[in-house]
């Protein structure tokens, strides 16, 4: 009797001790029966918790491992540590730090900013760069037999390739496109429309019509189900094209893109600010947009959206080809799923006409990328596998399972992802004030968090961010430009290389290899050097900036060709 007290009075202390117990002998029992076997364990850890993802993976390893014992080598097992997107940076980072992290490591995702990645890429991770230039042994017998690994892939590994370090950090196996899905019952319920329309104003007149109207239980209806996760794919697609003629003031090297620095430099001497009207722009069509989300759209989950969406309680959501197939088969039966394209004004439109240069040009980039971690313990293995699923027939099966689209050339794409093939003209964005990193992300964050969240309107946004980026923006360019020589005995050792084959080459050979060395020594070396030292005196002052925009032309250049044309015109040519 006198044990009932005992447990009464310690039933908490006891209950953790069980729970700590019974864990600690599942983990070290799981663990040996991993472990147990002839096979060579990979572990896997990803954010992918779509069920046919972790099916694909697991006939991916299977049909590896009858390849590997078909050339009498130990078969491989895989254990996949499928963690939600919420908590995924803070996992990585603990187990990458702890020396406990999975062997391949979905890399990549946006929840955690660019700069860290590159830091974790250089501490954890195992270069591939060595791969990518020799053919994929499993493309023998397909069209892309004896080509170069990077080649395979339609992006050319672009996506994969970290400037900062030089090098190729991971292995892209799909690709993907954003789209609006809708619902084609409910549009037509509600507004009488069998199709959406395309012109940006009449869309917003959709999205109105939409939201005045209730359920039978008084519920209303929301136009466009949106989240923290779904805002980044109106943001990219439709609202920071709206920015490309920042260029015009701010690409100072005239290569047709605003690096971090450009931008940096011309906020610091005053030739960009949020008055620019294409910056303006950008933040006012994203107020008209989001005002049709549902109220407290950025505490939502990227679940919540899409149960709202599901239950028939709105009309558009945003997503791409990794949820086409699983918002399919949730309307199966109950309503029939739309496709279209992102709405655009019209070059008469107010407001946007013009500022607005072109649709939204979708750069073919790779995505769900893996990489190799240093700690390892079957390194070849692991880089192995990641070549198997990147033959085409592999890539393609892989895809085909999951419902994505392939990452590797001539590898067919499933017939209901045929409305996502890529724009491959127009216009792209050219401002982003998260690119320095550091102090002024954090900023931006907290600030623009405020402006979603309607505490405060673009004035004060302007007001409480522009100032800061310009005095905090310096220390975080010199510590961008730190990280960014960290990587320069790479570029030695990769022009070592090439001066090497110029050396030794005869003839023809020689020539051609002595103007690669050169070109690559311009292009790698000398170019961006004098690029980042430039930008350097334009941010602190000691050299002045040219006194036009990069793609103006002075008076002087105007007044010679006003001459020449006049010279011309005297003499009669045309």
């Amino acid at each position: 009797m006198a044990v009932i007290p005992f447990i009464r009075k310690y039933f908490a202390i006891l209950a953790v001790i069980s729970f700590y117990v019974w864990s600690a002998v599942t983990i070290v029992t799981t663990r040996v029966e991993e472990r147990s076997g002839a096979e060579i364990l990979l572990r896997i850890g990803h954010w992918q918790l779509e069920a046919s993802v972790r099916d694909a993976l697991n006939q991916m390893v299977s049909d590896y491992s009858v390849e590997r014992v078909a050339r009498g080598l130990p078969p491989v097992k895989i254990i996949q540590d499928a963690i939600p997107e919420s908590v995924y940076a803070q996992w990585l980072t603990t187990q990458l730090m702890g020396g406990t992290a999975p062997d391949l490591i979905e890399v990549g995702l946006g929840s955690m900013p660019y700069h860290l990645w590159v830091q974790y890429y250089n501490r954890y991770f195992i270069p591939l760069t060595p791969m990518v230039s020799r053919p994929n042994p499993y493309n023998d017998g397909t069209t892309l037999e004896g080509v170069p690994l990077r080649a395979t892939f339609k992006d050319a590994m672009r996506g994969t390739y970290v400037e900062e370090m030089q090098e190729y950090m991971s292995m892209p196996l799909s690709q993907f496109g954003v789209r609006i899905f809708y619902n084609r019952d409910l549009l037509r319920e509600l507004t009488g429309l069998e199709k959406p329309p395309m012109d940006y104003r009449a869309f917003l007149d959709v999205c109105e019509t939409i939201g005045e109207q209730t359920g039978e239980r008084g519920q209303p209806y929301i136009a466009i189900a949106g989240s923290r996760y779904h805002i980044g794919m109106w943001e990219g697609p439709m609202f920071d094209p709206l920015t490309y003629s920042v260029k015009f003031v701010a690409d100072f090297n005239r290569d047709g893109f605003v690096d971090n620095a450009e931008q940096f430099v011309a906020f610091k001497t005053g030739r960009l600010s949020f008055d620019h009207p294409a910056i303006a722009g950008r933040f006012q069509m994203f107020r008209e947009i989001t005002d049709h989300f549902q109220t407290g759209y950025t505490g939502l989950s990227r679940d919540e959206a899409v149960f709202l969406f599901a239950q028939k309680r709105a009309v558009f959501m945003t997503t791409g080809t990794w949820d086409a197939r699983s918002l399919l088969e949730q309307a199966e039966g109950t309503f029939e799923v739309g496709v279209m394209d992102y709405p655009m004004p019209t070059q008469d439109d107010p407001v946007y006409g013009d500022i607005l240069y072109g649709s939204n040009y979708e750069r073919i980039l790779g995505g769900f990328p893996f990489a190799v971690t240093r700690t390892c313990k079957h390194p070849d293995v692991a880089k192995d596998f990641l070549l198997f699923m990147a033959a085409q027939k592999k890539n393609e099966e892989l895809n085909e399972i999951i419902g994505w689209i392939p990452s590797v050339r001539d590898a067919a794409i499933p017939s209901f992802l045929k409305g996502f093939e890529p724009h491959l003209t127009g216009v792209y964005g050219c401002f982003n004030p998260t690119s320095l990193g550091g102090e002024t992300w954090l900023k931006w964050t907290q600030t623009f968090a405020n402006f979603q969240v309607r505490k405060i309107d673009y004035a004060e946004l302007q007001n409480q961010f522009e100032p800061f980026y310009k005095a905090r923006g310096l220390a975080d360019f010199l510590e961008q430009q730190d990280d960014w020589r960290r990587a320069m005995h790479k570029t030695e050792q990769f022009l070592t290389g090439i001066r090497a084959a110029a050396l030794t080459a005869d003839g023809d050979d020689a020539a051609s290899q002595w103007i690669r060395y050169r070109a690559l020594t311009t292009d790698r070396q000398l170019t961006p050097e004098i690029h980042h030292l430039r930008q350097l005196k334009f941010a602190t002052g000691e050299l002045e900036l040219p006194p036009t925009d990069p793609y103006a032309y002075s008076d002087k250049v105007l007044a010679k060709v006003k001459a020449r044309l006049r010279k011309e015109a005297s003499a009669g040519v045309r």
